[in-house]
Formats: structure tokens, C-alpha cells, sequence
């Protein structure tokens, strides 16, 4: 169900890395039900109502044919983070009428709508999601934060260091997804298991 009571906000997956671990880049990675990794972020961020949303791939990615997706494939492979991210936010400020982007890493597939559409509702110009007092994914950023990144008045070199200039927030969420780093198959498993004993 589409969450409509949000302010306007927008949706960036952070999926260009080459994801070594897997065998393929971590975009296409699956899922137990068949979903690659890509698929399900754009599902949960499209259901909690980001429009755009925009995706990162890594170099010579083929077209994902995701109605709704824009996509920036990266110009080289091993481009840091921080250079990945500010290219996808120059795809996204290209986009009018969001107030914040959500940032979510394409190896944390197993987050919840709701998780996302509560990050999105926190009344601060950055947010950070957590899981029983441990920080983690998807965070949440104001377009006011994105223009200075874009602009270059906020550097890095981390997300992490932006996020503690700003006065990040920190969202408790009941949703193990938050910490679920799926960066290699063991770790999908184990994920998948801890949610399941969560039920």
C-alpha cells in the first residue's frame, strides 16, 4: 500500500559496487523469491511513495527495466563512496518538488516500508535509522543537506562525517532490516534467519 500522508521525498539506491562476494554486482543478487536485490529496494522505497527514485550502477550495467527507475551507471569501477554518492544526488536534484531523499544501500534488501516512511516523517534535516540502539539503513537527508553536498560545501569524505555536521537524528525502528547487511550469500542467510526468528 502507498503511503500518500508523506511530504514529497525521494529515493536513491546505492548500488554500484562490483560485489566481489556474490560473484555479480550486489544489484543482482537475489533474493530467496527470485527478487535481485535492486528489484526490492525499488519495491520498498516505491511502495512508502519516494518519486523519483534514482539508482547508482556499477560500470557496463545493462538497463534494469524498472518502470520508474532512473538509473546513473558510474564511469570506473572502484570510485569511492562518497564520489558514487554526490553523482546520484546530481541525478537526483535534476528531479523537482522532493524535500528529502532516503539512502539505501542495495545490500539491505530486507527493510520494511514502514521503517522507510517512518525515517522519511522525522522532522530533521537528517536522520539515521537504528535497531535496538544499533545505527543503520536507510538514512534520510533534507534537499537543504543534498544541495551542499552537490555543491560541494559539505565533503565527506564520508556520509558519515556529513551526517554528524548536520545534527543527524537518530529513528529507533522495531526492524531488524535496519541492520541486516546482506553483503555476501552467509550474510543473506544469517539475515533471513534472524528475521524469521523475529516473527
Amino acid at each position: 500500500m502507498e503511503m500518500t500522508s508523506l511530504g514529497p521525498f525521494a529515493g536513491l539506491i546505492l548500488a554500484g559496487g562490483e560485489g566481489r562476494r556474490w560473484g555479480c554486482p550486489k544489484a543482482w543478487a537475489r533474493l530467496p523469491d527470485g527478487r535481485t536485490f535492486l528489484e526490492a529496494c525499488f519495491g520498498i522505497l516505491y511502495d512508502a511513495g519516494a518519486r523519483p527514485i534514482v539508482a547508482t550502477l556499477p560500470p557496463g550495467a545493462g538497463d534494469p527495466r524498472l518502470e520508474g527507475l532512473s538509473t546513473v551507471v558510474l564511469p570506473a569501477p572502484g570510485l569511492d563512496m562518497f564520489a558514487s554518492l554526490k553523482a546520484a544526488l546530481d541525478r537526483v536534484m535534476e528531479f523537482p518538488d522532493w524535500e528529502k531523499t532516503a539512502l539505501l544501500p542495495v545490500d539491505h534488501p530486507l527493510i520494511t516500508t514502514v521503517a522507510v516512511a517512518t525515517l522519511v516523517s522525522a522532522p530533521a534535516p537528517a536522520a539515521i535509522l537504528s535497531y535496538r540502539g544499533k545505527h543503520g539503513h536507510p538514512v534520510c537527508v533534507a534537499r537543504s543537506v543534498v544541495e551542499k553536498i552537490v555543491g560541494g560545501e559539505l565533503t565527506g569524505p564520508t556520509l558519515r562525517d556529513v551526517l554528524r555536521t548536520v545534527d543527524a537524528v537518530e529513528v529507533p525502528v522495531d526492524d531488524i532490516g535496519v541492520v541486516s547487511n546482506c553483503n555476501t550469500p552467509e550474510a543473506l542467510s544469517a539475515a533471513l534467519n534472524a528475521s524469521n526468528s523475529e516473527l
